[in-house]
């Protein structure tokens, strides 16, 4: 009997996988250079009047401390006479006083005066860090002088319940990575379910040298309409203002750069003082916690690069070239490490 054997066709070719093609986008700390942008430090309650605080920032170590005058000075942290770390120190009136030798420095970063009275040499000077407090948050200045400003939130602090935090620990990534889902519309979608009235506020986007800034009409998570001005300035803060429901509420985002490869969240959520304020405040607190929740793991885990893009991606595209472009220095390197 004759028998005849079916050979099945072959099967259909797969497409085979390409490598995502990948603009690059420098890393904080690549060559050394670290973004000069404005980037959260500390809480103003982790720096009491007299206090000093050490904290990692850049590539190494700066002292953040509070005179008598009630001002806060962020400084290089290690003493220029034999190296001690100064925020083990004192602070005496207006100065830092190194534990080892008890030379105290100013907050200018000069030396004024040593422990056993030698006249102080010219060069024993500290890096002083540019740096402002505001919404309970002490920001510092990656440069000598700031290339720009912190925006303001159109009311006096003291007409505004605020609620500043800091998260509990940094996340594996550099900061420019959280500053991007402000022009990631997708994002804003997928992840936090806000639903714009009128299509991708693209063509919105005011742009300028050090960031953006766009106003967008949308419902928020549970249908609640929001009417709100976002903005990014540099690569460290994200801040918005305008209306949830029916009040004003502002909230600054800031993304401190403890080590190269991380980044620290800190911010504060505001809304006016009066009759609902504390009520209203709390409720920003939940959504502000709520948001970070739903960043958290993607923030913790990417590996970001401007891979393949579609026309939903043109803002964020057009961030990354600022991110990429972005003036980087490190002038306090030989002073922190």
């Amino acid at each position: 009997m004759n028998t005849t054997t079916t050979i099945p066709p072959p099967p259909a070719a797969r497409a085979r996988p390409t490598p995502p093609r990948a603009l690059a986008i420098p890393k904080e700390g690549e060559d050394g250079l670290f973004r000069q942008s404005w980037y959260p430090l500390c809480l103003s309650s982790e720096v009491a009047h007299g206090q000093v605080l050490g904290c990692s920032f850049l590539d190494g170590k700066v002292v953040a401390f509070r005179g008598d005058d009630g001002v806060v000075h962020v400084t290089s942290a290690y003493c220029p006479h034999v190296g001690a770390d100064l925020s083990v120190g004192k602070v005496v009136g207006n100065n830092l006083r190194c534990a080892f030798h008890h030379w105290e420095y100013n907050g200018d970063g000069v030396c004024e005066k040593t422990g056993i009275g030698d006249p102080p040499p010219r060069s024993a000077c500290l890096f002083v860090f540019p740096s402002q407090e505001h919404w309970g948050i002490v920001w510092v200045f990656n440069g000598e002088e700031p290339l720009f400003d912190l925006p303001d939130m159109g009311y006096p602090e003291d007409t505004l319940e605020i609620w500043p935090y800091k998260f509990p620990r940094p996340f594996h990534s550099d900061p420019w990575v959280f500053a991007a889902n402000t022009p990631d519309m997708q994002h804003l979608k997928a992840v936090h379910g806000v639903k714009f009235e009128h299509g991708d506020p693209h063509d919105l986007i005011e742009w300028d040298e050090w960031g953006l800034r766009y106003n967008v009409k949308a419902k928020h998570q549970g249908g609640v309409p929001i009417d709100w001005t976002l903005g990014l300035r540099g690569t460290g803060f994200f801040w918005r203002t305008g209306t949830y429901g029916d009040f004003w509420c502002a909230a600054v985002t800031g993304f401190g750069l403890p080590s190269p490869g991380m980044h620290q969240v800190f911010g504060a959520a505001m809304v006016l003082k009066g009759e609902h304020g504390k009520e209203r405040l709390a409720k920003m607190r939940g959504i502000t916690e709520r948001t970070i929740g739903e960043d958290e793991q993607i923030l913790d885990t990417i590996h970001y690069r401007q891979g393949t893009f579609t026309v939903a991606d043109r803002t964020l595209a057009k961030y990354l070239r600022i991110v990429r472009d972005f003036p980087r220095a490190h002038p306090s390197a030989a002073f922190i490490r």
